[in-house]
Order: structure tokens, then sequence, then C-alpha cells
């Protein structure tokens, strides 16, 4: 494991400047069990009217163990039209993930899920393929 990756929390508190975390808001969609780590599908959905006045600045996700805590960040405005994106991460091996959600009042949200991963995807042989 690389000693100079920030953990988890580190990585977190680094993104929220230390403010609280809040719990709420954030829909966190990923699967608990998941065969392969090497293409996991995530869908982050945040409750907000994403208006001029009160929407969702970025969308974050974290993990507990791969070689970078930080595993993405997306930038949002009012004319995203909804917070909620999808994508698909690399999971090393089971570990919990995270996703953080930085609305315009300066408030952050979070999400979090254990997931169990069967075949890691750092690990997979692909000569065998």
């Amino acid at each position: 494991m690389n000693t100079n990756r920030p953990t988890l929390d580190q990585a977190i508190r680094s993104f929220t400047g230390g403010k609280q975390l809040l719990e709420g808001r954030v829909k966190f969609e990923i699967s608990p069990l998941v065969e392969n780590g090497n293409a996991v599908p995530v869908t982050v959905e945040v409750d907000s009217p994403m208006t001029a006045e009160n929407h969702v600045r970025r969308i974050a996700l974290f993990n507990e163990k791969n070689p970078q805590a930080d595993v993405a960040v997306f930038h949002l405005s009012p004319r995203s039209g909804r917070a909620r994106v999808s994508t698909r991460i690399r999971l090393a091996s089971s570990q919990t993930v995270v996703a953080l959600a930085e609305t315009s009042d300066g408030s952050f949200w979070s999400s979090k899920a254990n997931v169990v991963v069967t075949l890691a995807a750092c690990i997979e042989d692909v000569s065998k393929a």
C-alpha cells in the first residue's frame, strides 16, 4: 500500500476544508456486492432545486483502499438542470465508498456504502484472458 496516500478521512477533510458533514440529501446507488472491481457502476443524485440561489456545486467520490482516495469530482451549476452524475469506478478490493455533495450555501452532504468485491480490479491476471 502506498504510504503517501492520504487516508479516506484526510481526503474528505481536504475536500470539505474540515467543515461538518451532514447526512441526507445524497442518494448513492452502488451495488453492495460486485463480482469484478474493474468497472463498478455508480450513480449519485442530490436533492436540490438547482436554482441560482440553491444548487449543488460539486459531487465527489472517495474510496477507502484504492491507490488514490479521491476517485472523481464533478462540477455542477444551476445550468446542469439536476444534481445527478453516473460513472464507473475501479475498486481494488472490498471497501467503503463515500459520495459527497457541496451545496451553494457551503454545506456538505454525504452518503456512504460498503462494497464487497469478489474479484479485485488491481490483481486480476489479464494474461489468462
